[in-house]
């Protein structure tokens, strides 16, 4: 089961901004981590760290190198600025190159304040024979991620969902985030849209 708490203090917001595919549409998460703004960066940029709690990720690490996401994404890294922002090129399949915003900054009492934000000028998407909206399950994909990056923060990752994760399974006690997170985002989105 996760942490409603931890879920519930996560900031979600839909978005737009240019991006150099075009007008981009952003899911953007802001979640405060009690750790140090250098110890969040490291966890993560640090290859061994990061393939802990996200994915194993290779490449030439560096501005102007190109990374790789076992079984997901790939792409550039446009901007690395230690240990406060990275912004990296999304490819993932077929489709419009997205970006990947992610800042951090201190928060109060030695915490810090992570933003990710992920633009992209895709639209829709075919999922199940059916076509989509692609932010609420961009949202709903990086819900996790933070999840599981908090869990490796506070040193409370067990090695058996890591590992799960890491093989592609979605934990069992994981489900109910990410049916939580689809619900929330497709109602941003949603709501979003109905203001423009």
């Amino acid at each position: 089961m996760t942490d409603d708490t931890a879920f519930d203090e996560t900031h979600r917001e839909v978005r737009s901004r240019r991006i150099a595919a075009g007008q981009a549409r952003t899911v953007l998460l802001r979640k405060s981590y009690d750790a140090p703004i250098e110890d969040v960066w490291d966890a993560c940029t640090n290859p061994d760290r990061l393939s802990r709690w996200f994915l194993k990720v290779t490449g030439d690490l560096r501005t102007g190198g190109t990374f790789n996401l076992d079984g997901n994404a790939s792409g550039e890294i446009l901007r690395c600025e230690p240990p406060r922002h990275l912004t990296v090129t999304w490819v993932y399949g077929d489709r419009p190159v997205d970006e990947v915003d992610l800042r951090l900054s201190p928060g109060a009492d030695g915490t810090t304040v992570l933003e990710l934000e992920h633009a992209t000028v895709t639209t829709m998407v075919e999922w199940d024979g059916q076509q989509v909206d692609v932010l609420p399950g961009m949202g709903s994909g990086w819900d996790p991620a933070l999840y599981a990056l908090d869990l490796h923060l506070k040193d409370e990752l067990p090695d058996a969902l890591a590992e799960e994760w890491q093989r592609g399974v979605t934990p069992p006690q994981v489900e109910e985030l990410i049916s939580r997170s689809a619900q929330t985002w497709a109602a941003l989105v949603e709501a979003a849209d109905a203001s423009h």
